[in-house]
């Protein structure tokens, strides 16, 4: 890790502990954000290609909102990475698809510390507002079973650091999802009046709890349990309403729907987003509608998907995220969720159909066109 990597995450040291009822000034964002590109335009080749092919340098980007943001598909092609990539302290992988490995996303980590602070910031904030030292039990494989899981990594993560004694994955790679031990668990938490913080793929739920349905099993989970999914619902060959899955989680864990949390995040960036409503239950602070809260340290906004301009609030469009914690690969990051941009955050309404969007395609174009050197 370069001594100006170092620095920058310094100088984040302080924007990652701040409450999440407390926004980061403008200007100190801004500030942060063009510190960060520059760093970015001078160590990542591909990247800083096609920056200036859009005439944006250091030397014109005066806000954070006129820095370029990479397609996500971006990550499958290049190595974009500020710095030596077999200087990377992790690599984290998208899941497989039929093009194979060589086409999947790849995130270059370098510097840990930068994923480890504010995802631990954000789990705290949005899943232990109270503080609670729950035990931890995973759906998803450990890390040291699917190294290139950026989910796997995190859930290790935070059962190391907030986890109570015993917390563990309950699934492998190779025997998948422990179903017996799950349930021997979650029977001894119910007699023992011990809360349970579950952790998971939206998927990985669909397919236990229709297991639970088949063998019209129950728990009642006791008081202070909470639930986090991860991803969409949508699977091959089925598709399970938000509000359904809510309403199993009650009826067959004994978890109420304010207490299920979606986490909404993607390999290639380093933070992550969280449903509102565990939050403002815990500190009973004024409820909301269900939406993505956006920590001090991201700025979310939703743009055309043809030109890639911002759209109104209300208005759907596809999502982009400015992450000051990706400070070693790329901090603007366009995405192909839809999504729309509410008071103090956002909905995400899924994916975009189709071939892809147009602005998406155009700049994906251009970014590899740049990375391989050929005329614009």
């Amino acid at each position: 890790m370069s001594s100006e990597l170092r620095a920058i995450g310094e100088a984040l040291d302080p924007v990652f502990a701040l409450s999440f009822e407390s926004a980061l000034d403008a200007g100190a964002f801004d500030a942060l954000a063009l510190r960060i590109f520059a760093f970015q335009f001078e160590h990542n080749r591909p990247y800083a290609a096609w920056c200036r092919r859009r005439s944006r340098t250091p030397a014109s980007v005066r806000h954070w909102q006129d820095i370029p943001a990479v397609p996500t598909a971006a990550f499958k092609e290049v190595a974009l990475v500020a710095g030596p990539a077999a200087r990377a302290e992790a690599v984290f992988r998208t899941s497989g698809t039929t093009a194979g490995g060589a086409r999947r996303g790849t995130h270059h980590v370098l510097d840990l510390s930068l994923y480890h602070r504010p995802l631990l910031a954000g789990f705290r904030a949005m899943m232990l507002p109270d503080r609670a030292r729950l035990l931890m039990l995973s759906l998803v494989p450990p890390s040291s079973e699917w190294p290139e899981s950026s989910l796997a990594h995190m859930i290790d993560t935070v059962m190391a650091a907030e986890g109570a004694p015993g917390s563990r994955a309950h699934a492998g790679v190779r025997d998948g999802l422990d179903e017996p031990g799950l349930a021997r668990t979650l029977r001894a938490a119910e007699r023992d009046h011990r809360p349970v913080c579950l952790l998971g793929t939206s998927l990985a739920w669909v397919r236990w709890l229709d297991a639970l349905d088949a063998a019209d099993e129950r728990f009642r989970l006791p008081a202070g349990s909470r639930l986090m999914d991860t991803g969409g619902f949508k699977g091959r060959s089925r598709t399970v309403a938000e509000d359904e899955m809510r309403a199993r989680y009650r009826d067959r864990l004994g978890i109420e729907p304010a207490l299920a949390i979606n986490e909404y995040g993607m390999t290639e960036m380093c933070s992550q987003f969280y449903d509102t409503t565990l939050r403002e239950t815990v500190l009973d602070a004024a409820a909301g509608p269900r939406r993505k809260r956006v920590p001090p340290w991201v700025r979310t906004r939703v743009v055309h998907p043809d030109t890639l301009e911002p759209v109104d609030a209300g208005v759907p469009g596809l999502l982009q995220h400015f992450d000051l914690a990706n400070a070693g690969s790329v901090m603007a990051i366009q995405t192909e969720d839809l999504g729309v941009r509410v008071e103090d955050g956002f909905l995400v309404l899924g994916r975009a159909g189709g071939a892809g969007p147009r602005g998406c395609s155009i700049a994906m174009d251009e970014l590899l066109s740049a990375a391989r050197g050929s005329p614009p």
